[in-house]
């Protein structure tokens, strides 16, 4: 799998030499996807709500990719965290790699089952993310391979936020995550990779890498 990779105040992008399939669940063409470009941009938090109207948030990321011309497919996440939380870190074993690219915050910790502040199933939210990764790798992975990581990496996602004692503010345990993080993955054309749990050294390494980019990130 061949990238560019650029960051600045605003967003992070990676550009694929070639498309690459990609699960999300971001907010621009998330689900599974022949990809060409993945980036996460910062957006301005909403904590006193002087704002009431939002431009839809999937119109606001199509208009960034537009504005710099990104051309084919794009993949596109918000958060309110700085650009200034960014990490990335890699991983590699017997010729397979795996990387990841993560922004986060910590301000709207939540414990899975807290109540939530939205009461209406199809309410609209400001689905803006703040522990925002992709996952990269060069093996070959199937599509219920693919949702095997994203189970992996929110699991050691949980895992850090255990270990760094995040409490939700809601319940006042320990929080399993944020209200709106959001994860991909982008499967490469290497080594076949069946597998990605917990007991194969695939899962291994993915874990940790997610685990070390958000310590990192968060122990700034």
């Amino acid at each position: 799998m061949n990238f560019k990779f650029d960051i600045n105040d605003q967003f992070f992008h990676l550009e694929f030499v070639e498309p690459v399939n990609l699960l999300s669940s971001s907010v621009l063409n998330g689900g599974f996807r022949k990809a060409s470009h993945f980036f996460n941009t910062k957006v301005d938090a909403n904590f006193l709500g002087e704002r009431t109207e939002f431009e839809k948030p999937a119109v606001t990321l199509a208009n960034i990719a537009e504005a710099n011309k990104w051309r084919g497919e794009a993949v596109g996440m918000m958060t309110a965290a700085l650009m200034a939380s960014f990490r990335r870190i890699k991983l590699e074993e017997q010729g397979v790699w795996i990387e990841v690219f993560l922004t986060s915050g910590i301000s709207n910790a939540r414990r899975a089952g807290d109540k939530a502040d939205y009461r209406l199933m199809n309410d609209d939210c400001e689905k803006v993310g703040t522990i925002n990764m992709i996952i990269l790798t060069n093996a070959r992975l199937s599509q219920n391979s693919m949702i095997e990581c994203i189970m992996m990496a929110t699991e050691a996602k949980s895992a850090c936020l255990q270990d760094l004692n995040v409490k939700s503010p809601v319940s006042g345990k320990i929080a399993t995550g944020t209200g709106t993080d959001s994860c991909a993955i982008a499967s490469g054309s290497g080594p076949k990779v069946e597998y990605c749990g917990k007991h194969v050294l695939f899962g291994e390494l993915l874990a940790k890498t997610v685990y070390q980019a958000l310590k990192n990130s968060l122990e700034i």
